[in-house]
């Protein structure tokens, strides 16, 4: 069964954002290339994903520059790239087709933001018939506020809110809704592990 490592919004638009202070990872780049070697080394696809949202001005438009892989993590030529509008790539980009094309069969789930985009793509993988992988400390996420909470808060406030979510929180709640379900819930080490032998 052929794989694809998917590098999901690893992007500069993020770390431009107040919510990077409190990111869950704020070395995500360094905990996803051991995984990208891996699937290398042993003849895999590594497939590189970023989100825009062109004409908005906000930092996923790619005219603001931010739009950019996160130090450390860059594609090797001939792997496949794909911006995305929607927070699953399968829908609004030629990820399925390519995965066919390839032969891939298995999906590894890296990125940024756990429950969100992460998340979303798993679940979305495993509609559509890949055996799916999440790599939940190969992806990280930024506490997220209550439903009604006022908006235009600062950062402090927001995390001072008892009704913040946490990162662990939301780390816990993704694993729990994926594992068994959707996808194999694992950590770097074991995937690369796996890899190798």
């Amino acid at each position: 069964m052929r794989t694809a490592l998917l590098v999901i919004d690893v992007q500069e638009s993020f770390r431009q954002r107040p919510m990077w202070e409190a990111i869950s990872d704020p070395g995500i780049a360094d905990r996803i290339d051991p995984l990208v070697e891996a699937a290398r080394e042993n003849g895999d696809l590594v497939v590189w994903i970023r989100h825009i949202e062109p004409g908005t001005g906000n930092v996923f438009d790619p005219a603001r520059g931010f739009v950019e892989y996160l130090p450390g993590l860059k594609p090797a030529e001939g792997e496949p790239e794909f911006l995305k509008t929607a927070h699953n790539a399968f829908t609004t980009t030629g990820l399925q087709q390519t995965l066919t094309q390839r032969g891939v069969r298995e999906v590894v789930v890296t990125g940024i933001r756990t429950e969100q985009c992460c998340e979303t793509n798993a679940r979305v993988a495993s509609d559509l018939g890949y055996a799916t992988v999440f790599v939940t400390d190969a992806t990280a996420t930024n506490p997220i506020e209550h439903r009604d909470a006022p908006p235009g808060r600062g950062l402090d406030e927001i995390l001072a809110d008892p009704r913040t979510l946490g990162t662990d929180a939301i780390i816990e709640r993704t694993e729990y809704a994926l594992s068994g379900r959707f996808a194999a819930v694992t950590d770097v080490a074991s995937a690369v592990r796996d890899w190798r032998e």
